[in-house]
């Protein structure tokens, strides 16, 4: 198994989906921690050197939006990857979920095997497209991109961009004029099986427009195949 920095914190107030989880990820090796709510889990993300944080958006005290806002926030917690794992299917919540920094979604009922499969892409260290970038900084029309700093620029406007949006982007335009499908930014960018089905893609291509703001026609969708980025 690759090396964890830490164990896995599942929070969620079912008992059922907590051990379920829990199960499955120590049968794959992972050190498990469990919270029923979000004060709990906060308390244990603190106090623990955590690798992944599965969330729950449904909590009965505090919202898992408002938890993951939380962990984003403080310095100790910032860079912990979020999964969030919820009955809640509209694409508000997903957005919504980006937008405070989850890393990626999962909807109840789920499969296992998948589950552990997103576990292990959050958390592999493999290299990236982000990694493979000859140049520290990329500039195409309105857009700076610094790499090494992890820094967005649109009219010298900075962006406030999650690791995904930021690493979604930098893919993009590294490839600029040439199609990328789903599968293949699901599998370059999330390091997910390009055959799941999943609207991860969307969601986040969607969001990163938004943010884009006057930059956000550079990204085209291709009908039936994917993405594009373009030349200004």
């Amino acid at each position: 198994m690759d090396e964890v920095r830490g164990p896995v914190l599942i929070v969620d107030d079912e008992a059922d989906i907590r051990n379920l989880v829990a199960i499955n990820l120590r049968r794959e090796g992972f050190e498990v921690l469990t919270a029923a709510d979000g004060t709990e889990g906060l308390e244990l993300a603190r106090s623990n050197e955590i690798s992944l944080v599965i969330l729950d958006l449904m909590l009965p005290d505090i919202q898992g939006t408002e938890v993951c806002r939380r962990l984003r926030a403080e310095p100790g917690t910032a860079e912990v990857p979020v999964l969030m794992l919820t009955a809640r299917d509209e694409e508000i919540d997903r957005v919504v979920g980006f937008e405070v920094g989850a890393d990626d979604y999962v909807v109840k009922p789920f499969s296992v095997r998948e589950l552990v499969l997103r576990v292990r892409a959050i958390l592999r260290r493999a290299p990236s497209p982000v990694d493979e970038v000859q140049d520290p900084v990329m500039e195409t029309g309105s857009i700076r991109i610094d790499v090494s700093a992890h820094r967005v620029w649109v009219s010298e406007q900075e962006l406030a961009l999650t690791a995904t949006e930021f690493k979604l982007l930098v893919t993009l335009v590294s490839r600029t004029g040439r199609v990328q499908s789903r599968g293949q930014l699901l599998q370059d960018v999330w390091e997910m099986p390009p055959d799941l089905n999943t609207r991860t893609v969307d969601t986040h291509i969607k969001r990163l427009r938004e943010k884009l703001g006057t930059a956000a026609d550079r990204v085209e969708t291709v009908r039936g195949v994917g993405y594009r980025f373009v030349d200004e």
